[in-house]
């Protein structure tokens, strides 16, 4: 290996040669390779289904008037619904930095990120999340190519993600969990049958039950599953590469926890960005009629979002009806419905896109930036080797 293979001459010395530098290759950012078929296809998707939303859907639930005529709405609702998105999206900022800028752990990406580049990695992936499908992987693919680039190690940066992720859907499964016994026990005001109440909690119960089942594996996981995959040929490849799937997600399920006893002011991001999302959704109910409970609208926004799960863009269509569906079950106007969601969602996914596409080729700029200043470290940290080597 480099470093530590010596030529013929130095068979009978000691003295090893200096290691050489290699050249890693530059990780591409993550983009979507679409063919001029699939772009038109998606592009009619799209327009398809905004159209069945905003003009068809109102007419076959007798909703046409009022949709058509928006502007009778609130104007002061519908300006203070955009006010708190944003601020929904400052805190999914907010908790980004809690979670990966972690100052007792020195590292250059700590130097690389500050609260610009903050804004221009999530929101660069929010967007990829409401324009693509597969339940926002392609979000969580461009954040970590990007966190990966800062330098962090690529295993910090997947146990970060994951940590990440779990203290987001900790508040989600606990909303189930919380807002379903407490509408099924007649705790809150709103009612609502077993399917729509008790059995979202069951379901957060049992989400709860596996990520603390997972902090119970043990921290060798990854090397005691090692050793039955050990071997070689295909089969024995895959095996271990599977192995590592348990370890990282334990791991990552340990350091949210860690992350969430810090009690870091940050983990207020990750209310901010669920509790200002769905006082959107509360808000437009107001603009446009008296809206039901409170707590109504906080069961049937978590169960709609499950239509992110559908391998839609953005959750389009999904989101909207499984929203819908769930304020009819509660037994809520369908009218009044109809045009809360709606508009909701027009501002829920349609305003971070033009700001989001903006970061997006920020951020290749802001890589292109890191790229330039490794490069130019490349000279000092060769030097800095030579004069090493020669001391030794």
């Amino acid at each position: 290996m480099a470093g530590s293979l010596r030529t013929g001459s130095e068979a009978g010395e000691t003295e090893e040669a200096p290691p050489r530098p290699t050249e890693t290759p530059e990780e591409e950012m993550p983009r979507v390779r679409l063919t001029r078929r699939q772009v038109v296809a998606f592009a009619v998707f799209v327009f398809s289904a905004v159209a069945f939303l905003y003009f068809v859907l109102p007419k076959l639930t007798d909703a046409g008037e009022t949709v058509h005529r928006i502007e009778r709405g609130n104007t002061w609702w519908i300006v203070f619904g955009v006010v708190l998105e944003s601020l929904s999206f400052g805190g999914y900022v907010l908790l980004f930095r809690s979670v990966f800028v972690v100052r007792e752990h020195p590292h250059s990406h700590l130097e690389r990120i500050g609260w610009l580049e903050s804004y221009e990695i999530t929101m660069a992936g929010l967007v990829a999340t409401r324009l693509f499908a597969a339940a926002g992987a392609g979000g969580v693919a461009l954040t970590a190519w990007a966190l990966r680039r800062s330098g962090m190690e690529p295993r910090l940066v997947a146990c970060r993600m994951v940590a990440f992720i779990v203290i987001l859907y900790v508040i989600y499964a606990g909303s189930l969990l919380i807002d379903g016994l407490g509408l099924g026990t007649g705790l809150f005001p709103g009612g609502g049958s077993f399917a729509i109440t008790y059995v979202p909690a069951i379901v957060a119960a049992v989400l709860f039950a596996c990520a603390g089942a997972l902090t119970l594996l043990p921290g060798d996981i990854e090397r005691r599953m090692g050793r039955s995959a050990s071997g070689s040929g295909r089969l024995t490849h895959w095996l271990a590469r599977a192995t590592t799937v348990p370890a990282l997600t334990a791991s990552g399920v340990r350091t949210a926890f860690e992350v969430i006893r810090s009690r870091d002011a940050g983990l207020l991001g990750a209310l901010a960005w669920w509790g200002f999302d769905i006082a959107v959704l509360w808000a437009m109910f107001h603009a446009f009629g008296s809206p039901p409970p409170f707590t109504v609208i906080w069961m049937a926004y978590f169960v709609g979002t499950l239509g992110n799960l559908l391998p839609l863009p953005g959750g389009l269509g999904g989101v909207e009806g499984g929203m819908i569906g769930a304020f009819a079950a509660f037994g809520v106007n369908l009218e009044l419905s109809v045009v809360a969601v709606l508009s909701y969602r027009a501002i829920s996914f349609w305003l971070p896109t033009l700001p989001g596409a903006i970061a997006y080729f920020q951020l290749r700029r802001t890589v292109a930036r890191w790229r330039e200043d490794e490069r130019g470290d490349a000279p000092a940290a060769r030097e800095a080797a030579a004069e090493s080597a020669a001391a030794v």
